[in-house]
């Protein structure tokens, strides 16, 4: 028998595990990719339903803020007791973006229309249909879901108007509509799912198009219906709609009389990804059975060729492994090869661009410069997403999640920062600390999410009030908040505090049921020119003391420590 050469034994031996391999691979990698896949859209949809029941608390929260504030609005009380149609849309109109609400109604005690922003000119017809209207007459604040002729879906609060003697003499009701194209294209863009509202069984609004043309006032499947609208359960499962795939979740809406009345749709769209997935690993098979053909001649020819470049392939593979990023490769090798050596060297300069960012960013933040960020935009695929996650990672450490201004960790890396400075260059320095008057009646009367409302309107208030770009407003923890002012004396720090005390007791937030009382706020002042004998503990402390004097004083009131 004739011996077969050594470059054969290799070359048949390989081709047979390569083909071997390929397929158990090809098998193996289809079912993970199945289960990956399933698992990621399912955490994906879990996530988006979890937004969707917070976007609705949400919209409840803000129609009752809404509500109550407006109810309680001294010019608007005596334009109900005038009738005063244009004075009330004039009064209320400026406070649908300030509440972020879609529509209001003003209701006279015998409860026909004053104003309304839809057809805002027609009114003095009766409004019968809407429980948290006959609720609001009274004496009640309701909130619920709930439909009309005109607003097919929306969530409502109705709250009742007295006149200065206590008598009843109207109603408001405010409210967020489900029903508009705008607001299902916004709930799309947030959630990253296809979005429709249902009035009973019938599509009234949906993102879902079938070629270009909207498929609204088509209908629910019965069998959804039935556990939907019928039973009032939510439900997550597979669907078809117009040939494609999703993964959906329905959430019922019920009204007053706890009826499932509509239905909020979403539905994330799969793509025939795993058959697709399994029809490519089949070609592949195939494609490279017939490949491997012509690899038994190429093989003999370059089999010598390729061991030097797959060796220093290699060895530059176990460096980057071993997080050495920075290394040079240099592969050179006009095939698959040099084009993996290209690919790694990719991966290496990514990578090492990507932890050379982060290193500018984490010393820029050290330094007090907390807006600084690295640039994500121009990464791409999972680098993109990695690098993404990095910098949410980076906000949640450095900025308060509920008001979104710095928190107590940046507060204090910036104290540190610009005391050190400030004792470098003997330069003046100013701190506010800053409580909301009486905030646990607040809480008690209004609820804790209303109190969230209450805590970010009060931050941004104090953020829009200050000037400087070196200026630094945080939240301090609870109800309290700080304000740092470099270069400040003692004048300008008491004229920016008297500032920002002005500017909360102007922004109309309700206080507690007393009419016309608004929520207040108390700030102490405290200036130093640090020392090396001096600390930014006692700093603090100076301002905290100034603080308790203003609360002891009679609050709503600006103290410097300095005085």
């Amino acid at each position: 028998m004739q011996k077969r050469s050594f470059k054969f034994k290799i070359i048949i031996p390989t081709v047979a595990i390569i083909v071997a391999l390929t397929v158990v691979i090809s098998v193996f990698m289809s079912m993970r990719f199945t289960d990956i896949g399933n698992k990621l859209i399912d955490e994906k949809l879990l996530a988006i339903t979890n937004s969707l029941q917070y976007y609705l608390e949400e919209c409840r929260a803000n129609t009752r803020m809404a509500a109550i504030s407006m109810a309680s609005n001294p010019e608007a009380v005596a334009a109900v007791k005038e009738g005063d149609t244009d004075e009330l849309l004039r009064i209320f109109t400026a406070r649908v973006e300030l509440y972020r609400i879609t529509y209001f109604t003003i209701i006279d005690s015998e409860g026909r229309v004053l104003a309304r922003t839809y057809e805002p000119e027609n009114f003095g017809d009766p409004v019968d249909n809407q429980q948290n209207v006959q609720d609001a007459l009274k004496g009640e604040v309701s909130t619920y879901f709930e439909s009309g002729s005109i607003v097919k879906i929306s969530t409502r609060t109705g709250a009742p108007i007295y006149d200065a003697d206590g008598t009843l003499i109207g109603a408001v009701s405010a409210g967020i509509r489900f029903d508009l194209d705008s607001e299902v294209e916004k709930l799309r863009t947030q959630f990253g799912a296809e979005v429709t509202v249902f009035f009973g069984d019938t599509r009234i609004v949906t993102t879902i198009t079938q070629d270009g043309q909207s498929i609204v006032g088509t209908t629910l499947d019965p069998h959804i219906a039935e556990i939907v609208i019928e039973n009032k359960q939510e439900y997550f499962g597979d669907a078809d709609i117009l040939g494609e795939k999703y993964k959906t979740f329905y959430k019922p809406l019920l009204n007053a009389d706890n009826e499932a009345f509509a239905t909020i749709f979403l539905g994330i769209p799969l793509a025939d990804l795993f058959e697709e997935t399994n029809i490519s690993i089949r070609d592949v098979i195939f494609f490279g059975l017939g490949g491997l053909i012509i690899s038994i001649v190429l093989l003999y020819i370059i089999i010598s060729s390729i061991s030097h470049p797959i060796t220093k392939l290699s060895n530059h593979m176990y460096h980057i492994a071993n997080g050495n990023l920075n290394i040079e490769v240099d592969v050179k090798s006009n095939d698959e090869v040099g084009a993996l050596g290209e690919s790694l060297k990719k991966v290496a300069s990514t990578l090492y661009r990507l932890l050379d960012d982060i290193d500018k960013m984490i010393t820029e933040q050290k330094k007090g410069n907390i807006e600084y960020f690295i640039d994500t935009s121009d990464f791409l695929g999972d680098y993109k997403t990695l690098a993404d996650n990095i910098l949410e990672l980076a906000s949640f450490g450095m900025k308060d999640q509920l008001t979104e201004i710095p928190n107590r960790r940046s507060f204090d890396n910036r104290l540190k920062l610009e005391w050190e400075r400030a004792v470098r260059y003997q330069k003046v320095v100013s701190l506010l600390m800053i409580d909301i008057d009486k905030f646990k009646n607040y809480n008690d009367t209004f609820g804790h999410q209303q109190g969230d409302i209450t805590l970010q309107i009060v931050a941004n208030t104090i953020n829009q009030s200050l000037n400087r770009s070196i200026d630094l407003a945080a939240r301090w923890g609870g109800e309290e908040f700080v304000v740092l002012l470099p270069e400040t004396d003692v004048q300008g720090a008491v004229g920016v505090a008297e500032r920002i005390r002005q500017a909360v007791e102007s922004a109309d937030i309700p206080c507690d049921d007393e009419r016309g009382r608004k929520a207040t706020i108390s700030i102490g002042v405290n200036t130093q020119t640090p020392t090396q004998e001096t600390s930014p503990a006692d700093f603090i402390t100076g301002a905290d003391d100034a603080l308790y004097k203003a609360k002891e004083s009679g609050r709503n009131r600006v103290v410097s420590f300095n005085a």
